[in-house]
Order: C-alpha cells, then sequence, then structure tokens
C-alpha cells in the first residue's frame, strides 16, 4: 500500500507543477499572437487552472472509475470556492470591480442549477455530456466576445501588469505549454492509479477519494495563482480564476468525462455533494456580486466559507469509518 500513497503524492506535486508550467506557456504563447489580455484571463488561464481536472477525470472515466470522474470536478468546485477563496478572502478581503467577472457570477449560479437537474435521475447520460459541452461552448464564444469588446475591464488590465512582470519569448512559451501538457498527462495517470489503488486497499467509495484526496490536489493550481494574485492586489484575477475554472468543471469536465463513460450516481451525490456545491455558489453569488457597487468578500465571509469546507470534509471522513 505504499507504492500507491507515494503515487498519489508523487502525482499530485508532478500534476501541480506542471499545470503552473503549461498556463504560463499558453498565456505568454497566446500574448505573442495577439489575444486581448481580459480574453487571456477568461479562457486561457480558465482552461489552463482547470486542465488537471480535465485529465485526471477523463482518465477516471476511461479506466471505468466514474465516481474519481464526478467527486474531482464537484469537490474542485466545492474546494475552489469554501477552501480557496475562503483562505484568499482572511488573508485580503477581495473587491470585485470587474464587470465582466459580475456578469459570470449569475451564470455559474444557473450552470449549477443545470448540473442538479441533470442529476435529478441519479446519472449522467451521453445525452447530458453533450448538453453540458455545448453550453460550454456558447459560453466560451460568449467570453472571446467579452474580450473583445471589454479590454478596458478591470480583470484585462491586472492581467495585462501579471504578464507584463513575467515576459516569455515564444519559443521558451512553446515549450512549456509542450512539456507542461505531455506531463499533466503523466502525472494525471499516476495520480488516478494511486488514488484507485488506495479506495480499493481499504475499501473506500472512489468517489469519497475523488471528493477529497483528488480534489483538493487538482485544486492546488487554483490556489497557488489566488493566493498570489491576492498578495499582489490583483483580486479580480483571484476571483476569476476560481470563476472560471468552476465552469470548467461544471460543464467541460463533466462533459467530456459523460460522453467517455455515462456515470450512474447515487442519490449522496445529489443531497450531499451537490447541494453544498450549489450552497457556496449561491452564496458567492450574494456576496461577490455587489448591487450598489464592487462586490467584497470580507474577512468574515471567508472565515465562513472555510469552516464550511472542513465541516463538509470532515463529514466525508467520517463516512468513511461508519
Amino acid at each position: 500500500m505504499t507504492l500507491p500513497f507515494l503515487a498519489i503524492a508523487g502525482g499530485l506535486a508532478l500534476l501541480v507543477w506542471s499545470a503552473d508550467r503549461f498556463v504560463a506557456g499558453a498565456a505568454a504563447t497566446a500574448r505573442h499572437f495577439g489575444m486581448p489580455a481580459l480574453l487571456i484571463g477568461m479562457v486561457v488561464v480558465g482552461f489552463g487552472t482547470s486542465a488537471p481536472e480535465m485529465v485526471v477525470s477523463a482518465l477516471a472515466a476511461s479506466q471505468g472509475n466514474p465516481g474519481i470522474a464526478l467527486g474531482n470536478a464537484y469537490g474542485s468546485n466545492i474546494t475552489n470556492i469554501a477552501l480557496i477563496l475562503g483562505l484568499t478572502a482572511l488573508i485580503s478581503p477581495i473587491v470585485v470591480h470587474s464587470q465582466v467577472l459580475r456578469r459570470e457570477l449569475p451564470i455559474l449560479a444557473l450552470v449549477t442549477a443545470l448540473a442538479a437537474w441533470q442529476l435529478g435521475d441519479g446519472a449522467i447520460s451521453r445525452l447530458d455530456a453533450v448538453t453540458l459541452l455545448a453550453v460550454f461552448a456558447f459560453l466560451m464564444a460568449w467570453s472571446i466576445y467579452q474580450g473583445m469588446a471589454n479590454r478596458d475591464d478591470a480583470l484585462g488590465l491586472e492581467m495585462e501588469d501579471e504578464m507584463a512582470e513575467q515576459p516569455l519569448p515564444l519559443g521558451r512559451a512553446v515549450m512549456w505549454l509542450v512539456i507542461g501538457l505531455v506531463l499533466l498527462i503523466v502525472s494525471s495517470r499516476i495520480l488516478v492509479w494511486g488514488a484507485v489503488e488506495v479506495a480499493r486497499g481499504f475499501g473506500v467509495d472512489d468517489l469519497v477519494i475523488g471528493l477529497t484526496i483528488v480534489a483538493i490536489g487538482t485544486s492546488l493550481p487554483e490556489l497557488a495563482s489566488s493566493l498570489i494574485a491576492v498578495r499582489k492586489g490583483e483580486h479580480d484575477i483571484a476571483l476569476g480564476n476560481i470563476l472560471g475554472s468552476n465552469l470548467f468543471n461544471t460543464l467541460a469536465v463533466v462533459g467530456i468525462a459523460g460522453t467517455i463513460h455515462p456515470m450512474t450516481v447515487g442519490p449522496e451525490v445529489l443531497y450531499r455533494d451537490v447541494a453544498v456545491m450549489a450552497a457556496l455558489t449561491l452564496s458567492l453569488f450574494i456576496i461577490g456580486y455587489g448591487l450598489r457597487g464592487p462586490g467584497r468578500i470580507n474577512r468574515f465571509e471567508g472565515a465562513v466559507l472555510l469552516a464550511v469546507f472542513f465541516g463538509y470534509t470532515a463529514y466525508l471522513i467520517a463516512t468513511v469509518f461508519t
């Protein structure tokens, strides 16, 4: 059993490093080809930080472990809001200036409602998965339009400053893009193998493994980028990472996994996991939208989010031993 734990630890470490290199290479490459900074922040960085979830869930589904695939997607959403935004807001309250992000908040709430509705029959069919991917494609087209039409948005300005601090020549950017992508796939295979072996060895439901170890591990790139962003005062980037990642997870990650392997899920996924994810998403919309000015997530709200994360995780762990 030592080898699977080493595989999880090593796979996660390599996954986080390769995701960081992939995002840096992809963003710099896009910049060299003239993509607006706002569009890079919304699409390229959002895709890059969700690449670990995407690859891990696709591999898990293809190997007949849909619990890890679904748990990874929904667990990452819970981790992103409750742990990452909670911790980030506790360090420095987050002020939302970007109008684009304020428009994304209700969209994320609607997408979460769609995910809950699809699970009403206890399954993610291929038709459900294709629907999610179609909605994802529509939102990507909308994001491209927004990125082209709102170049002076606060998020775009922050991304412009961020990329100016770390310029990469085109050749090096492409190199890191390719190396990061290859190592993402390799590390994901190692991580999924280790997670499956641990689940089998201890008789733990692979859904719980996906919701905890795998979800937290694949969310580490978002944690690192959000903490770095908020320390620089780039609050819109910190929130944009989370919104973009959660949209990718709910639509693309589940959509790809469901297309590969339709999933039958137990009622606890809807009434426990999706319910927590939906409640957190709704709370993020309420506190982050800002009806009379910029939205704000203060330290008290960050502490509440953290408490929800630890309470939910403790409950999941408790179910393993009952």
